[in-house]
């Protein structure tokens, strides 16, 4: 039997939707009080626990021979997260423990691309180390930690493979990812404001198979980038456009405003219990180093991505579909940029 840890999140129901497509019997650790209903519809067994309560790990753990840790707290505020850092971190070392005493056979743990040391320039690949020194905030520190500690467990015996997914997109989005709010924002007909600005996205469901392909064939001990295609800001609003069939008036806004909006959004979010489009977390991540690679998951793993701009498609259809939005369409001249 399999475990995995954060069955609910996005890449998490994917991930048990391929394996149970495959025959495999799945436990997933879901936390009391938590919203499952990513898992509703799934021929699986929902085992209640916490990655911060050590005894329900122990327990998860009995039979299984296999672990895909991918509960973690995502959070791209600036500034301190106790609470992230709790979760990612030490969440983390209470897994590795529990799967140190059950005798597990092998530890897959989905890191992020943010928990590497990004260069300005060149090839970010996995030759760059982890590094909560230089990370940009709290999720990106307790990731990189989370990942040495994964590493070190290696060293000790315990059989790990790391995988790094890119900016993750597509369907069976339940809950709202940052690349889900995106999307959704995009769907709606109007004006719409965009950036200069660029990143690596990769379909949820490439990811899955990627982190199946490194439970496979993974080197113990290694790490593999699960990334999918460089787009920009603007391409990515496109595709959506024209997948949700309405019309939008695309505006460009300078990056000063952009980085304006983002000190004050976070703010009025957090009075009126809303989540913000925009962060400087955000805006930082689409002007840095995007030129990501995966050819040693394709190399190792025969890891192949699908077009990123397929996965847009699809989330804006899954959306539409959960949701009973009727797609109107627009001649696509209606789809028309203003610069500013």
């Amino acid at each position: 039997m399999i475990l995995i840890t954060g069955a609910t999140g996005h890449i998490g129901n994917v991930l048990a939707r391929q394996l149970l497509a495959r025959g495999e019997s799945v436990r997933a650790l879901v936390r009391p009080g938590s919203g499952a209903s990513a898992l509703q519809d799934l021929d699986l067994e929902r085992f209640p626990g916490d990655v911060l309560d050590p005894d329900s790990l122990v327990h998860a753990m009995q039979g299984i021979d296999l672990v895909y840790h991918l509960a973690a707290r995502v959070s791209l505020a600036p500034g301190p997260d106790p609470e992230t850092e709790r979760v990612n971190l030490e969440g983390t070392g209470n897994l590795i423990a529990a799967a140190r005493r059950a005798g597990i056979r092998r530890l897959v743990y989905a890191s992020s691309i943010y928990a590497l040391r990004l260069p300005a320039k060149g090839i970010v690949d996995e030759s760059l180390p982890f590094d909560p020194a230089h990370a940009r905030g709290a999720y990106d520190r307790s990731k990189a930690s989370a990942s040495l500690e994964v590493q070190r467990a290696a060293a000790n015996g315990l059989e790990t493979v790391i995988v790094c997914p890119t900016a993750v997109t597509g369907p069976f989005d339940f809950h709202g990812s940052e690349s889900g709010r995106g999307v959704r924002y995009n769907m709606g007909r109007g004006i719409k404001f965009y950036i200069d600005g660029a990143y690596d996205f990769v379909d949820v469901r490439d990811v899955a198979r990627g982190l199946i392909l490194a439970a496979e064939k993974g080197l113990p001990g290694e790490t593999y980038i699960l990334g999918g295609e460089r787009l920009t800001v603007r391409e990515v609003a496109e595709t959506v456009w024209q997948a949700s069939g309405g019309w939008c008036y695309g505006v460009r806004i300078p990056l000063w405003l952009a980085y304006l909006a983002a000190e004050v959004l976070p703010a009025i979010a957090e009075l009126t219990g809303s989540h913000p489009l925009v962060t400087p977390y955000a805006l930082d991540a689409l002007q840095s180093n995007s030129n990501i690679s995966h050819a040693r998951a394709q190399r190792e793993l025969g890891y192949r991505p699908h077009p990123a701009r397929q996965a847009l498609r699809d989330a804006v259809t899954w959306f539409q579909t959960i949701e009973g939005i009727q797609a109107t369409p627009f001649p696509a001249e209606t789809q028309i940029e203003a610069t500013t």
